[in-house]
């Protein structure tokens, strides 16, 4: 679910009546190319296959030009060809693959809402993941007792 687009729900205050909490584990300092294997990548385990005619010119020359890849072709019926790769070869998203490292994610807490940062106010990083669910708690705490007082 990398680069998800949250589900939200339309606001019914300001942005300023809002404080917002989040993790964050960006792509360039906590996570890592991985290779096939180690994200257990379901072509790599189990083959795949691609119909050749479905191709155009630049991705029929990468599926059949690959020495990393060798294939069989599959002609089922006029017109429709197959090109089958066995278990253990890298896919062709190989370079996509990601893999967690292992680093603490950032815990950031600041004024406002998904909609921005509140003008002459400014982000809070905590530095350890305990003081922001403290932080996070009172939060709620606050809330809750204004909530009961009506």
């Amino acid at each position: 679910m990398i680069n998800q687009q949250a589900f939200r729900l339309d606001p019914k205050m300001p942005a300023h009546a809002y404080t917002s909490y989040t993790l964050a584990a960006p792509l360039a300092s906590h996570w890592r190319t991985a290779t096939c294997e180690e994200v257990q990548c379901e072509r790599y385990l189990n083959g795949w296959q691609i119909r050749k005619e479905g191709l155009d010119a630049q991705l029929l020359h990468l599926a059949t030009h690959s020495p990393q890849r060798p294939y069989r072709e599959v002609q089922v019926a006029p017109g429709e060809t197959w090109l089958i790769y066995q278990p253990g070869l890298p896919c062709f998203e190989a370079s996509n693959h990601r893999i967690r490292v292992e680093r603490e994610a950032f815990y950031y807490r600041w004024p406002g809402d998904h909609r921005g940062l509140l003008p002459g106010e400014r982000v809070y990083q905590h530095q350890r993941p305990d003081f922001w669910v403290e932080d996070f708690q009172e939060h709620q705490d606050k809330i809750i007792t204004a909530i009961n007082q009506g």
